[in-house]
Parts: C-alpha cells; sequence; structure tokens
C-alpha cells in the first residue's frame, strides 16, 4: 500500500491509502502520538465521507445503520493509543474517505480506501469472452 503525509496548520495529520476487496476486510489505522491516555478526557470518532458515523469510539455513540456488525475495534488497544478499526464485508460503497478524529488533542488521520475488483472474477470473465469469441467464429 502507499502512505501519503500531510503537515496540517492547527492539528497532527496523517493521511493513508488502504485497498480492499469486496467481501473482505480492512484494518483501517488510528493512533495517538500521546502515551498514557485517560480515555474519560478523550473522543475518539470515526466518519465516511465527512459525514457518516463509522463508529465513536470514546464514548460510544451512535452508528449508521450501514456499519452495524461490520465495523470493530480493538478496545484492549485503546489505553496504547490505538483507536484503529476492522471493516469487514467491504461493499463498494465503502469507497471514499474515512476521517478518525482524536481531541482534545486534535489528531486527524484520513484514510483513503480503495475498493478493488477481484481479480479472480475478471480472470473467469476473460476466459468466457475468449470461450464465447472462439465458438461464435467457430460456427
Amino acid at each position: 500500500s502507499v502512505c501519503f503525509f500531510k503537515v496540517c496548520v492547527i492539528s497532527v495529520c496523517l493521511q493513508v491509502t488502504v485497498e480492499g476487496f469486496i467481501g473482505g476486510s480492512v484494518v483501517l489505522p488510528c493512533s495517538s502520538a500521546e502515551h498514557d491516555h485517560k480515555l474519560q478526557d478523550i473522543d475518539v470518532s470515526w466518519r465516511h465521507n465527512g459525514s457518516k458515523i463509522v463508529f465513536d469510539i470514546i464514548p460510544h455513540k451512535l452508528q449508521d445503520q450501514e456499519y452495524k456488525n461490520r465495523a470493530e475495534t480493538f478496545p484492549e488497544e485503546y489505553q496504547k493509543g490505538n483507536f484503529s478499526i476492522k471493516l469487514n464485508n467491504l461493499q463498494h460503497t465503502d469507497a471514499g474517505n474515512f476521517n478518525c478524529l482524536i481531541t482534545p488533542s486534535n489528531e486527524l488521520t484520513t484514510i483513503q480506501l480503495i475498493i478493488n475488483v477481484c481479480f479472480l472474477l475478471l480472470f473467469l470473465i476473460l476466459i468466457l469472452i475468449n470461450i464465447f469469441t472462439y465458438l461464435i467464429s467457430d460456427k
């Protein structure tokens, strides 16, 4: 995968590109540079394309229906500053930008998720096209 780093004026900002496949899973990374977090003092929110609520880790709030039972976190990692999420059963609508905002430290991670078509499926389609072309040209 390819990583892009970007400097922000008022916050720590990181841009990352992650690739996944329809039906597969990806981990969307988000971690804080600060350690020894007091979890009661911070908020961590995940958004997709600016508005859809993927997950509010701390405090746990509402979640858009399309992410229920598909987005999971790693609570044992929170104390270490790791607020990554795993997104399961990827859909083509999951493509786009995911933002993880950690406050009050104003740390923003932007993950661009690219959904790739399964290469096996493409390979099978090409084989079928070749067979079909052969059958037509034979007649």
